[in-house]
């Protein structure tokens, strides 16, 4: 099933590439096809497609082996693309082709976590995507994001340490429990595991907590909440007139913080939501939604005053904005930053914001490519 879900989609990726490579296509038209064909065989034609993107990352090494020379060739399939895109003159210079790959496919591989067939299809979700990440989300000059870098970004009001030793063994718990499911998933987390991760007995585990359920109740509701809040304070830092590319800036390297850093508990809230039964989903949707809100107010505001485009429709954009930076906890590790040819957290979060704002074309290519359609 999982091989079937990726050879699939390779083979007509490849053929996709080839038949452009043969009749020299624009590579615009080439990439908005290459995204609706990922997009469609991920949401609509193929539940192979969808279920191995949903289950891969979750896989034990051993289950991950036979799959990795398939997927590597996909991945291959897509760099030699972008690489071809690149020598023309066509792709920005200053982000490695493997990032700008992997930015591509994590903004569509999330789409199976929030893509709803009744609100729009598949076409029109690959056009407004194949825009955004070509183009990026700002109006036509470049911004300004090597200047916004902020201390604010890191400054987190953190929860007090927990007092008394009841408190104490309950937030070990939780902690456990949490790095727990942020390696393993949901489906494969169990108690015992949690238990082994705590280095405690079933009777300390069941004093605190009924059953597994209640741990990840508290340990997602938690998650969100810390970035919620960390978000939400860190924005509330700028005051009108709004710098709204600094602002967006600083929003989206708080969020990855927190993602890498700052919170196992939102890593393992977005590592394991998708894998949620329904009732469990359900006493989560309010918080998350009111995330939602506030990504939203974010950005209205930045297009209201000119500082993103205007053919941009806000939920959307914020849907594969998230998904971009929410998929990169299956491919971005912060603890290689030390090995040579590894980026540390802040320049992994400067360069996202880059290709969020700005689109992974270059520049003065994509402005001539416009002025001609005008024309």
């Amino acid at each position: 099933m999982l091989d079937l879900g990726v050879r699939q989609l390779y083979e007509k990726v490849r053929e996709i590439t080839r038949s452009a490579r043969r009749n020299s296509e624009d590579f615009r038209k080439t990439f908005a096809l290459l995204i609706e064909t990922h997009l469609t065989y991920l949401l609509t034609d193929s539940d192979f497609t969808s279920a191995n993107i949903r289950n891969y990352p979750m896989l034990s090494d051993k289950a991950r082996a036979p799959h990795r020379e398939l997927r590597a060739a996909y991945a291959e399939a897509w760099s030699s693309f972008l690489e071809g895109a690149r020598r023309a003159g066509r792709l920005r210079s200053d982000v490695s082709v493997s990032a700008i790959r992997q930015f591509i496919l994590s903004a569509m591989n999330w789409t199976v976590e929030w893509y709803d067939v009744g609100r729009y299809p598949v076409h029109t979700l690959a056009e407004r995507m194949s825009k955004l990440l070509l183009d990026g989300m700002c109006v036509r000059h470049r911004a300004d994001t090597e200047g916004q870098k902020s201390s604010r970004s890191f400054m987190f009001a953190r929860a007090p340490e927990p007092v008394g030793k009841a408190a104490h063994t309950r937030a070990k718990i939780l902690r456990a429990a949490a790095r727990t499911l942020r390696d393993n998933g949901y489906k494969a987390t169990t108690l015992r595991q949690i238990m082994a991760e705590a280095d405690m007995k079933a009777g300390s585990v069941y004093y605190h907590f009924k059953s597994k359920e209640a741990i990840v109740d508290e340990v997602l509701d938690a998650g969100l909440r810390d970035l919620l809040s960390g978000v939400g304070a860190a924005v509330e830092e700028y005051r009108e007139p709004y710098d709204h590319h600094a602002r967006i800036a600083t929003a989206i390297r708080t969020h990855l913080n927190f993602l890498f850093k700052a919170s196992e508990f939102t890593s393992a809230n977005i590592r394991s939501y998708g894998m949620l039964p329904n009732h469990l989903k359900e006493r989560h949707r309010k918080i998350r939604h009111l995330y939602g809100r506030l990504w939203d107010r974010i950005l209205r505001e930045a297009q209201e005053d000119g500082a993103i485009r205007s053919d941009i429709k806000i939920v959307p954009l914020r849907q594969v904005m998230l998904g971009a930076l929410n998929w990169t906890v299956e491919w971005f590790d912060p603890n290689k930053a030390e090995k040579q040819g590894y980026l540390s957290l802040p320049d992994f979060s400067d360069m996202l914001i880059k290709l969020l704002l700005e689109g992974i074309c270059d520049r003065e290519s994509a402005a001539y490519a416009e002025q001609i359609a005008v024309e």
